[in-house]
């Protein structure tokens, strides 16, 4: 798939997203049926079915992703006519694509678009997590240090600072002092 094709289906998508007033960013599947190649209601609500199947499968709540509306239309004529929507979270437009006819281009491409999202998010949750675990190294380093220096300053001798850091350590590490644990 081009650079171009990809960057324009994207953008599409992103382009109908809304949010409610509560700050919940939702699609109408409406919307996005055009956009992920179906041009039947009918066919795109049997993908839709499927979808909160899966949804309820997994344990989630459907209503909290797929909630049913109805909404006014100007029909040919110029006449308003009252329709049948949905509002989808992003999850919902995951099991959409998910779901959907793969020999489309546009489910085909959102598959691919869903999984690289997910495997970014993967990452960010990782850095996340590594930086937590750094800082907490770090104030761990800095408390060691200042405990260290402390015991110094109050012992005065470096036979008394062994001393209580190895009963430290033996009480930290279950009876074993870090010498005996080197070994190990």
């Amino acid at each position: 798939m081009k650079n171009e094709l990809i960057k324009s289906l994207t953008n599409d998508f992103e382009d109908h997203s809304q949010t409610t007033d509560n700050g919940i960013e939702f699609w109408f599947a409406r919307d996005i049926q055009h956009l992920l190649g179906y041009s039947e209601w009918r066919n795109f609500n049997k993908v839709i079915l499927k979808a909160k199947t899966s949804c309820e499968a997994s344990g989630n709540l459907v209503s909290d992703h797929f909630v049913d509306v109805n909404k006014m239309v100007t029909i040919g004529s110029g006449t308003d006519r009252e329709i049948d929507d949905v509002m989808l979270t992003r999850y919902a437009c995951y099991l959409i694509a998910q779901n959907g006819d793969p020999r489309k281009e546009e489910i085909a491409f959102a598959q691919n678009y869903f999984a690289i999202q997910t495997r970014k998010f993967e990452i960010i949750a990782k850095r996340i997590d590594d930086w937590e675990r750094l800082n907490a190294r770090q104030k761990l380093t800095l408390s060691e240090k200042e405990l260290s220096e402390l015991i110094y300053e109050k012992t005065g001798n470096d036979k008394n600072f062994g001393i209580i850091r190895s009963k430290g350590d033996q009480a930290l590490f279950g009876g074993k002092n870090t010498s005996q644990m080197k070994k190990d």
